[in-house]
């Protein structure tokens, strides 16, 4: 992966784990915008997520296959394929404009590909603390190059 080769705002194939559910997209910032959250819904999930204006999200495939979770105060809207469980995206409560996509879902990407990724504070959520985004700290990804 090169991460160059997702900066310019292009169209990219996504799907879940079992290609029930496919979309395409353009990402917002490239993967500049490739984060992670401590969030007690986030923290379980695991991802490593990436921004996509909502007008540049379209499902292709698998509309009728999307479940939605809701939490808390039910802003955020976390989509699933209820075939294979895989989180695909979720509208942000922190940027309502915005869906965040599982980076393991677009084609070409890897979660391992980051060597670093920033961990937003979830769990004080911003817009509970008006709209002021915290980094909580990071996570990194080393390979093992002696196997």
């Amino acid at each position: 992966m090169n991460p160059s080769d997702f900066d310019e705002r292009r169209e990219l194939q996504a799907a879940c784990h079992c290609k029930a559910v496919r979309f395409r997209l353009v990402l917002t910032n490239g993967l500049r915008s490739a984060r992670r959250c401590n969030c007690s819904y986030c923290s379980m999930r695991g991802a490593v997520a990436v921004s996509a204006n909502l007008e540049d999200l379209h499902v292709l495939q698998g509309a009728d296959k999307l479940t939605l979770y809701q939490f808390n105060t039910g802003q955020a809207k976390h989509y699933f394929c209820s075939v294979c469980g895989i989180y695909t995206f979720h509208s942000r409560r922190s940027v309502p404009t915005q869906y965040g996509v599982n980076v393991s879902c677009i084609e070409g990407l890897s979660p391992f590909d980051f060597g670093e990724v920033p961990v937003s504070e979830g769990r004080d959520h911003p817009m509970d603390r008006n709209g002021a985004s915290l980094t909580a700290g990071w996570l990194s990804y080393r390979a093992n190059t002696e196997s």
